[in-house]
């Protein structure tokens, strides 16, 4: 609207700026509206999440996971880990035992003493192919898994993540690779169940000894 100065000699409008000036509120209203104006209206986005908030918020939901679904998780990694490692153990196994019993009948035909090793040339070999299948099967379907995913088959059926403790990410495959090797060896050598068992005690992560040895936990 036009505003007057009473008893003035000038009168002062104010209106829509004509010489290139600023323009007013309600011309800028009234251009995003699209009203008389072909210029296309610029699409609000909305602002991009920081990535320092996100992995803040990562780490405070990550909450180490309970010893119980952490074992019904293995049960289930065992048994297919088991299922691969019995296509080569079963038949190696077979002719292990083939093998004994020919030196037990040999020692009870030459009538001496003779002292039957189990373990000899013959039964290690077989045994080596078959510790050898177990590992391979482990880097496959543990490791792999576990740096790609943070997680194989059983853990992700029990909603369960292997992360690193800094990073709260999945580890690298140097880190699974080494957690799936210290959980699998001391567990070939019947000592493994102490590894395990050691997740009971610890604090705060719960980390077992392959979790100590990767640096990583094992997330609810």
């Amino acid at each position: 609207m036009p505003l007057i100065l009473v008893g003035s000699e000038r009168c002062i409008r104010a209106g829509p700026a004509t010489g290139g000036g600023q323009p007013s509120w309600a011309q800028q209203v009234h251009r995003l509206a699209g009203a008389g104006d072909d210029q296309p209206v610029v699409p609000w986005k909305p602002p991009v999440e920081d990535v320092f908030q996100a992995a803040a918020r990562r780490q405070a939901s990550a909450r180490p996971a309970g010893l119980g679904r952490r074992l019904a998780a293995r049960f289930v990694d065992s048994l297919v880990l088991g299922a691969v490692t019995a296509v080569a153990a079963v038949p190696l196994g077979t002719r292990a035992l083939d093998h004994v019993h020919e030196k037990i009948d040999a020692a009870r035909l030459s009538g001496r003493t003779v002292t039957v090793w189990i373990l000899d040339g013959t039964t290690s070999v077989y045994l080596g192919v078959v510790v050898a299948v177990l590992l391979l099967a482990g880097v496959l379907y543990e490791a792999l898994p576990t740096a790609k995913w943070g997680r194989t088959l059983g853990k992700k059926l029990l909603g369960l993540q292997v992360r690193d403790i800094e990073a709260h990410e999945p580890p690298a495959f140097g880190a699974a690779l080494r957690r799936w090797l210290v959980y699998s060896v001391p567990g070939l050598l019947a000592v493994g169940l102490v590894g395990v068992l050691w997740g009971l005690f610890d604090r705060p992560w719960r980390q077992c000894w392959h979790d100590k040895a990767a640096h990583t936990f094992v997330a609810g």
